[in-house]
């Protein structure tokens, strides 16, 4: 936490000295110019150079010197967010800052590999909700990788020659589409409403818009380069390398804090029927819903990954034992009521799960505390799958069909806990 505190510091100050170092590049630039246009030799034939335009090219050059350094601000100011949200909020205010439209929509692909799309709409500066409904943007990408400029929506439309693709544009009165593209392709499009002042987007505006994506697409490709080396890229979830970092974390915060932390290790049942009974688009699909539901099923905080294959892992910081067997069922009775689409029905879905609950008294390292919850996962296997393991020093329950207690809890049929 300290060197966190330690980093932001020096940031910070870091960032104070680059202002002055601006502030003194301009105002010696500025100096530069009254000492050259004030010397003997300008002096003495300033008359012939204001006549033949010297000077005023002089000054034309200033002003775009001036230009162009007010444009790298703005764009660095979007480069240096971390956050797609952060980099939406800080390119609505660089384009409001230049023209006021009646609304600035982002509509963008989350994950590069899938068709999930994300809206986030402005107006005045603050987020809103707006009726624009759509399913893909991939009817655009063709398009905006041979032309990637901003356009005039309703000749973009034309262009297209696709009604029911334009048509949920056109109903909430796009001005201005403008592409965001990467190595992967059209990443999203930010939609420009029309101006509140004035009749239309002159060509220096919709230049300001065209270099200012630059930026843009420049700061989402790192934050999305970032991401996917963090998370995996099928399901979302973190990966094992991430999960392995935070792990080690977690253990070193335990054995400080004195607190309890869980494990919990999650393997699909009969995995291997989905691929090679229904093939391995049908498995992936499969990974992805049950995704979903380990998201949806855990709280904020709570680290979530795909730890290779068909097994998850999830770390549950501050969470005792009790807590992460709650935890853990909600999952495993929400994994047997998913429903997941495909081709031809499915069978059910089911899961088994291990969990194994560490503090500071805990032995052994990281690999011990995988190698626990581990066998709590072989157990629930071994006892008939759909079920969850609580790992404890000693023997297995001789009895595992048989309801359990442990702290007073009363757990299912579905639980075996090593005692």
């Amino acid at each position: 936490m300290a060197s966190a505190y330690k980093r932001i510091f020096f940031n910070h100050i870091r960032g104070e000295v680059n202002k002055m170092e601006e502030v003194l590049l301009e105002e010696n630039e500025d100096d530069e110019n009254v000492k050259f246009l004030s010397s003997a030799p300008i002096k003495k034939h300033y008359k012939l150079l204001q006549e033949i335009g010297v000077i005023n090219h002089i000054e034309t050059l200033s002003r775009d010197i001036r230009n162009y350094r007010s444009f790298l601000e703005r764009g660095l100011d979007i480069f240096n967010h971390t956050s797609i949200d952060k980099i939406m909020d800080a390119t609505v205010y660089q384009i409001s800052d230049q023209f006021v439209p009646s609304f600035i929509a982002f509509v963008w692909k989350p994950i590069q590999t899938r068709e999930d799309i994300t809206i986030k709409a402005y107006k005045n500066y603050k987020p809103v909700d707006i009726d624009l409904h759509v399913d893909s943007i991939t009817p655009f990408e063709d398009f905006f990788k041979k032309y990637p400029k901003p356009i005039n929506f309703e000749l973009l439309a034309f262009q297209l020659d696709d009604d029911a693709s334009v048509k949920p544009y056109l109903d909430i009165n796009t001005e201005i589409a403008v592409p965001i593209l990467g190595p992967f392709g059209l990443y999203g499009i930010v939609l420009i409403g029309k101006k509140i002042v004035d009749a239309g987007y002159s060509r220096e505006e919709l230049f300001f818009l065209q270099q200012l994506m630059c930026f843009v697409s420049q700061a989402i490709k790192n934050h999305l380069h970032y991401e996917h080396s963090l998370h995996d890229i099928k399901t979302g979830l973190y990966n094992h390398g991430f999960f392995m970092s935070r792990l080690n974390e977690e253990v070193s915060r335990v054995k400080r804090g004195g607190y309890q932390s869980s494990l919990v290790v999650i393997d699909v049942d009969k995995f291997k029927n989905f691929n090679d009974n229904y093939g391995h688009l049908a498995g992936d699909r499969v990974l992805e819903q049950l995704a979903q539901v380990i998201r949806h099923g855990v709280r904020d905080g709570d680290i979530t990954s795909r730890f290779g294959g068909e097994e998850f892992t999830i770390l549950l910081p501050h969470t005792d034992k009790s807590t992460a067997w709650n935890i853990t069922e909600r999952l495993r009775t929400s994994t047997a009521d998913m429903k997941v689409e495909w081709e031809v029905p499915l069978p059910q879905v089911t899961i088994s799960l291990g969990i194994y609950t560490f503090d500071q008294n805990a032995s052994g390292d990281v690999n011990d505390i995988i190698r626990r919850a581990d066998e709590a996962l072989y157990i629930s296997k071994e006892r008939g799958r759909n079920r969850c393991t609580l790992w404890n020093p000693g023997i297995i329950d001789p009895n595992p069909d048989e309801s359990c207690s442990i702290e007073k809890t009363k757990f299912s049929d579905h639980t075996v806990e090593m005692l």
